[in-house]
């Protein structure tokens, strides 16, 4: 067990953030146990098709039977928008001793398997050449999609945070981690590794779609950190609907309908039209329209812009969703007059 002891249970203990060369190195365990993530086989299917293009055997000796995967291919992010070239800039100035032990403790007292053997830093600069080409094969395309989901989910899991507090937030994360008093658990089905570690700059919750349930760094020398599943995996490799309130159909089309239902949490064209199976194209045509008639409104994120919906869109979709007051027919059928506003019954 890994216990995270933290100097208070404010808000600013906690922080989110999402990493790409996370998703990365985790997705390396659908390669060696595809039958363990059923829900990715579309995308393992087109894998599959540019793998004998990857440098696999480094790939492949990232991860070991049980799934592990050396700490220092999972560095804490420090932002929901980490971008992943920034994250390998990193990941090429790693100190060849730290690269040594992680991989060390992925595969025990045997030989390191023949791809990781050799110098540190020449061992270090195949591994970052060989995931830069496996993103750019294998992600690149579909990151869009990805993201938008751990986003999404970053968005839920901070609201659950200010509205429910600390406790219920962590409970709902997995059933492997619990908030005791002050101090975070995390349950790992090694219980080999145990420690303890006082938090004094900040617990990172990440999340992922490659784990079933939380884990954190082996090493205690590591910042504070816990992956665990993200919400709506399921729906992760199917296009996804917009459900349209009948009235607000009629009035602005079913589409943009769909669209403001949609946007109760931030995002933007480009993923949204990964979620859809649409173009950008398509979907900025409506978000324009969205935003010049007030419905949306909008905010920028480093390269992105995302797209809300506005008080007014909010009103607007709760008017659809009510029931209609009776009017003078229905005041006829009862024999009742219609009530005024205003005045007690």
């Amino acid at each position: 067990m890994i216990r995270y002891e933290l100097g208070g249970t404010d808000l600013g203990d906690v922080r989110f953030a999402v990493s790409p060369l996370n998703e990365l190195v985790l997705s390396l365990r659908a390669w060696r146990h595809p039958g363990l993530f059923p829900l990715h086989l579309p995308w393992l299917r087109d894998l599959a098709s540019v793998r004998d293009q990857l440098d696999d055997a480094v790939l492949l000796a990232l991860t070991n039977e049980r799934g592990w995967t050396p700490d220092f291919l999972s560095p804490r992010p420090h932002s929901p928008l980490t971008r992943l070239d920034d994250e390998l800039a990193r990941l090429a100035g790693t100190d060849p001793a730290a690269v040594r032990r992680d991989l060390r403790a992925v595969h025990g007292t045997t030989p390191l398997p023949p791809p990781l053997r050799g110098s540190g830093p020449r061992v270090l600069a195949r591994i970052v050449a060989a995931l830069r080409d496996y993103w750019q094969r294998c992600f690149a395309p579909h990151w869009p999609r990805m993201r938008a989901l751990l986003e999404g989910d970053v968005t839920y899991r901070g609201r659950r945070l200010a509205q429910g507090g600390p406790a219920a937030m962590f409970a709902e994360l997995s059933g492997t981690v619990r908030l005791a008093g002050r101090v975070v658990e995390v349950r790992l089905p090694n219980a080999e590794v145990r420690y303890t570690r006082v938090v004094t700059d900040g617990l990172t919750l990440v999340p992922t779609l490659w784990t079933w349930n939380a884990s954190a760094p082996i090493a205690p020398e590591e910042p504070p950190m816990i992956l665990y599943a993200a919400r709506g995996l399921a729906t992760l490799w199917q296009p996804q609907t917009l459900p349209a309130p009948g009235a607000v159909a009629e009035l602005i089309g079913a589409t943009r309908a769909g669209l403001l239902r949609h946007l109760e949490t931030p995002a933007s064209s480009t993923e949204l039209a990964s979620r859809l199976g649409v173009t950008p194209s398509a979907v900025n045509q409506h978000l324009r329209a969205l935003h010049a008639g007030g419905l949306l409104i909008t905010a920028r994120h480093g390269r992105s812009v995302l797209y809300r919906r506005s008080d007014l869109g909010d009103r607007l979709l709760g008017l659809s969703t009510e029931t209609p007051s009776p009017g003078p027919s229905a005041a006829r059928r009862t024999g009742r007059a219609p009530r005024r506003p205003g005045r007690p019954t």
